[in-house]
């Protein structure tokens, strides 16, 4: 490879556009820096109960402690945290995982009434050496206590020539049909997907190839409109600074692909697909990925993902074990595809949370205590404390803005429920068990547009999510369990719906409900942010002295040789990972504070 001239040029960073955020609050990446000083392989779900649960993968918690087997933690606000502890101890640690093995990558799920964690273990008892497998736990809570299934989820898998290949970062799906899929997989092999059973602990049928081996791990899938979303992290997640792990998507109309990016390629192909969803952005957050999405009470997407702060890299000593926080950030959809603050990657400045809160005065975990005339109070629910019993028709004391709406609860029973919005035009939704149907309709001054779907059946005494949203661009109905993207039933009328304002109604014979809230809908953003462009020239190095004054060797490649104004290296197969590597090195100052831009002209043989 040769090298021609290098630059170095100031440039005025691109700023991320921000939506209206109303009564949001404020937080600070790295988000779990108050209990911790790594937190990697985030998972991230809505409990019952009000909060945001997070679970990670079982490096230390903090330098110097030991590894603990995935870690827990709580937050309404994602600045104050309760630690929750580990997810296994010695007394229920999975019988086939072996002593020594690792527990990794937890994938937190809402399942047939209880909560499924899904994990990597990185060695079993069933085959000697290193034999991952995706293991399962279940619990009545989002804390535990946390029992693991007797066997694999995914068995380890033999590799062609020997050893086994990494089944690794497991992530569930469900269809809007109920059908539940499981994601797994990572560099050797590729990633995969498998049908599993309806407690999500058993596959069913054979496995099918999602991304090409070498490429991808770190697996997670959502629903968007009418395509499926294949994320997934590439690069070393651990090394140090010089990671560049980010994530990268394709889409398909399937759940099991093909998935291309936004170029038409595949991520099957030997030169593979992915269009840039997160990746680092020159500010002090590097390697970011493994992530999970969740979406908050104005039906905005986040992005929860580990990073690395290049200025304190190292959990322990240089070439230890990396120091990887947790992060969060706006999750965009632009013109179709997921794009971290529309684009502008990590932040490191305040930025407003996800919101838990509702308007209208509504109390969204004790929906009966204000905010509605007619509701009753119900039953405590030993996971989510209060709730409320919709007997009649329950109506806001306040009325609903007009324009654009998201109205978020959780519905539990057998009891048909309703619920409306607005007038001129009225939007009417029914979630009815009994009758196995999720039915919306629109009333435009007696234009009734209307759309069904079957509504899969859930355990008994089970929860599950009902989120209407009322747009310009139509009304949505979904009904989800874990509410990750992955609904289990849809239905959408196209065309404006943005009703005037009037109180919402909840009517039924007895349903229950909770976690109730009425939003304005959030708003992402309509453009990408610029790409940011390069400034005055601050240096140049035309690489015409072979002593390259100014450079320093951490390791000097002796085939690296100065030339008619080209610095000519030739490609090491190597690394820069590791006490022991022997890759060449070769740094020059940054140019102090600002922002700035590095360019070269660069000429590589292939």
């Amino acid at each position: 490879m040769g090298v021609g001239v290098v630059s170095v040029v100031g440039t005025a960073p691109a700023k991320a556009s921000v939506a209206a955020e109303g009564h949001q609050t404020a937080y600070a990446n790295a988000v779990s820096d108050p209990f911790s000083d790594t937190f990697a392989d985030p998972s991230v779900i809505r409990g019952r109960d009000g909060w945001w649960y997070a679970y990670a993968t079982s490096d230390p918690l903090r330098a110097g402690d030991a590894p603990g087997a995935m870690h827990m933690a709580r937050t309404k606000d994602w600045s104050s945290w309760e630690y929750l502890g580990t997810v296994f101890t010695s007394a229920n640690r999975p019988a086939w995982a072996t002593a020594r093995a690792g527990l990794w990558a937890p994938d937190i799920r809402y399942v047939a009434g209880r909560y499924v964690l899904y994990f990597t273990v990185t060695d079993t008892t069933l085959n000697p050496g290193d034999d991952s497998a995706i293991g399962a736990a279940t619990a009545p809570t989002p804390s535990g206590p946390w029992t693991p299934a007797p066997a694999p989820v995914v068995p380890p898998r033999p590799a062609p020539g020997g050893g086994f290949l990494w089944t690794f970062d497991p992530a569930g799906f469900t269809d809007v049909d109920g059908q539940r899929y499981l994601y797994y997989g990572s560099y050797f092999g590729g990633l995969w997907a498998t049908r599993v059973s309806a407690d999500g602990l058993t596959r069913v049928g054979g496995a099918t190839q999602v991304a090409i081996d070498n490429r991808y791990e770190g697996s997670f899938v959502v629903r968007h409109g009418d395509w499926y979303y294949l994320m997934g992290s590439a690069a070393n997640c651990c090394a140090g600074p010089t990671t560049g792990y980010s994530v990268f998507a394709g889409r398909s109309k399937s759940p099991l692909g093909p998935f291309v990016d936004a170029e038409g390629t595949s991520l099957l192909t030997s030169r593979v697909g992915g269009t840039i969803v997160l990746t680092q952005n020159g500010n002090r957050f590097v390697g970011a990925g493994h992530h999970a999405v969740v979406t908050d009470s104005e039906g905005r997407d986040f992005i929860a993902y580990h990073a690395i702060d290049r200025h304190h890299p190292w959990l322990t000593e240089p070439f230890g074990i990396n120091r990887r926080p947790m992060l969060l950030d706006r999750l965009d959809w632009v013109d179709g595809w997921p794009r971290t603050r529309a684009g502008a990657g990590p932040s490191d400045t305040p930025q407003p949370a996800p919101s838990l809160d509702s308007g209208l005065g509504i109390t969204p975990t004790d929906p009966a205590a204000a905010g509605f005339r007619g509701l009753a109070a119900g039953p405590v629910d030993p996971v989510g404390g209060d709730t409320a019993v919709v007997r009649g028709t329950a109506s806001t004391v306040e009325p609903a803005p007009a324009g654009a709406l998201h109205v978020r609860l959780d519905h539990q029973g057998t009891e048909p429920l309703r619920l409306l919005l607005g007038r001129d035009p009225a939007v009417k939704v029914t979630l009815d068990p009994r009758a196995g149907s999720l039915t919306a309709q629109v009333d435009d001054g007696g234009a009734v547009r209307s759309s069904s779907t079957a509504l899969p059946a859930v355990v008994a005494g089970a929860w599950r999510t009902l989120t209407v949203e009322a747009t310009a661009e139509g009304l949505t109905a979904e009904v989800t369990e874990s509410d990750l993207a992955d609904a289990s039933a849809r239905v959408r009328v196209d065309g404006a719906v943005q009703p005037h304002s009037a109180p919402v109604r909840l009517s039924s014979s007895g349903a229950r409900v909770d976690n109730v809230v009425v939003n304005p809908a959030a708003r992402d953003a309509s453009a990408l942010v610029p790409v940011p462009q390069a400034g005055a020239l601050l240096s140049t190095e035309e690489f015409d002295d072979p002593s390259l004054a100014g450079f320093t060797w951490v390791r000097r490649n002796p085939a690296a040789t100065v030339s008619d104004g080209s610095l000519n290296w030739p490609v090491e197969g190597k690394d820069l990972v590791g006490g022991g590597n022997d890759a060449g090195v070769l740094l020059h100052d940054a140019p102090g504070d600002g922002d700035w831009i590095a360019e070269a002209r660069t000429r590589l043989d292939v």
